[in-house]
């Protein structure tokens, strides 16, 4: 039985998150995008309202809660500020890849203290030249003894500036594509780790984003989440889990453009009438609403999935690029509604539009997306309607006596009522070769 309502529980950690970021996020959200600076003790703040690191299970000290929660949480943050959402749940990006290897010790080590101290910890894939592409991972590992050397830098790293912790994706020979990839959990403090200045970017400003060096980082045998060849996986296992989150992202995001929206249309008037009685609006703000509306659905059954121990891959795609994209058409719709004003910076729009364009890039851009799904369709799913060239012919209907044989042109489809194939098709005219039979009923 479908149930789409959100638990007793869910409602009240809705209600909690909402209120933490009324009160805490929105107010911050202008300065820090004006002055490029994530406000650490907003994390700080949240950390201690218990609504980071959701996801680290009881046995480690965390709430234990499954990816829905996540969701709902995140929806709420991403609605007053994307920016400061992206680094208060980057913790959950970095953290992902402990959760699902097999190092007992790391996760006793690691997870315990995240969840029982303020600690960041981010995620290192991307590197200056290649994002989605994680095969083409450059940064090295080479093998001494039972530890690893690391040596090469990543970019684009969410938070690498104030991190405690990194979970790092390297790679022991990078001719060998996937198969080298392997994965470490690094200490920032330790001899050779070293972070660039804040990467200056058109959206997203009140998120810290660096680039990390790695120059002979000596890493313990005991900090390996994933052997050679073990890692492209593990990454990718990653992704499936923590896409449904960037859907969520962009369904608060959204949901604050179409609110701004409405509030704008309900209170400016033209042609002697409020905007919000014009039809044209009228249509966009329905639009708007109808995609948050989609956008939640799908993210929240991709989250769903994760937590049901199903594959989430599919979903999870599906949801990053639907919400993604929709949450930037709604933005862009607001921004219409609002005329002149929302190109200014005296109002929210312009800013939800920047940091909302990040969306359809990280984590796999759109168009990774668009591959999973088409590779999924044409390579594995099942449909359910017969081939076009075995489509039956209701026998009643076309008048046929019993026996009489019916054939179909494999080219353009044209149905033949007649014992003997035509020398040619003459709908088409190919040649009469190419008919095949057609089953009756």
């Amino acid at each position: 039985m479908l149930n789409f309502e959100l638990s007793d529980a869910r409602k009240k950690l809705q209600a909690k998150a909402r209120e933490f970021s009324l009160k805490h996020v929105l107010p911050e959200a202008w300065s820090a995008d004006e002055n490029d600076t994530l406000p650490v003790h907003v994390l700080k703040k949240a950390f201690h309202d218990g609504l980071m690191n959701s996801d680290i299970p009881k046995e480690y000290g965390g709430k234990g809660y499954g990816l829905v929660e996540g969701a709902i949480i995140t929806e709420e943050v991403a609605a007053a500020c994307p920016g400061i959402a992206t680094s208060l749940f980057d913790n959950s990006l970095g953290l992902e890849p402990i959760l699902l290897s097999d190092n007992t010790t790391a996760k006793q080590k690691y997870l315990t203290q995240i969840a029982n101290d303020f600690k960041l910890i981010c995620f290192a894939t991307s590197e200056a030249t290649m994002g989605s592409d994680v095969s083409s991972i450059r940064c090295q590992a080479k093998k001494d003894g039972d530890d690893y050397i690391l040596n090469g830098t990543k970019f684009w790293i969410t938070n690498a500036g104030v991190a405690d912790f990194i979970t790092v994706f390297a790679t022991v020979d990078p001719e060998s594509s996937h198969k080298g990839i392997c994965a470490f959990v690094v200490e920032k403090q330790w001899d050779g780790v070293t972070t660039g200045r804040p990467i200056p970017k058109m959206g997203q400003r009140s998120s810290n984003t660096a680039a990390i060096a790695f120059k002979d980082v000596r890493v313990p045998k005991e900090n390996v989440l994933a052997e050679p060849g073990k890692g492209f996986v593990l990454a990718m296992q990653t992704f499936s889990r923590t896409r449904p989150i960037i859907g969520a992202f962009a369904v608060g995001a959204a949901r604050s453009a179409m609110e701004y929206a409405i509030s704008y249309a309900k209170k400016r008037r033209a042609f002697g009438s409020a905007l919000s009685g014009f039809q044209a609006l009228q249509f966009k703000i329905a639009e708007m609403f109808q995609k948050v509306e989609i956008s939640r659905l799908l993210v929240l059954k991709a989250a769903w999935e994760a937590d049901e121990q199903k594959d989430p891959t599919l979903s999870a795609s599906i949801a990053k690029m639907y919400a993604t994209e929709a949450a930037w058409q709604v933005a862009d719709e607001a921004l219409q509604i609002f005329g002149g004003y929302g190109y200014t910076r005296m109002f929210p729009i312009e800013k939800l539009l920047r940091d909302i364009r990040l969306y359809r890039i990280y984590e796999g851009t759109s168009e990774v997306q668009r591959m999973i799904l088409a590779g999924h369709v044409l390579a594995n799913y099942t449909p359910v309607m017969p081939p076009l060239d075995e489509l039956p012919v209701m026998r009643d209907q076309s008048g046929l006596e019993s026996g009489q044989a019916v054939w179909r042109c494999s080219m353009c489809g044209y149905v033949h009522y007649e014992d003997q194939v035509p020398d040619q098709c003459p709908v088409c005219l190919f040649s009469g070769k190419i008919f095949k039979p057609v089953k009756t009923t």
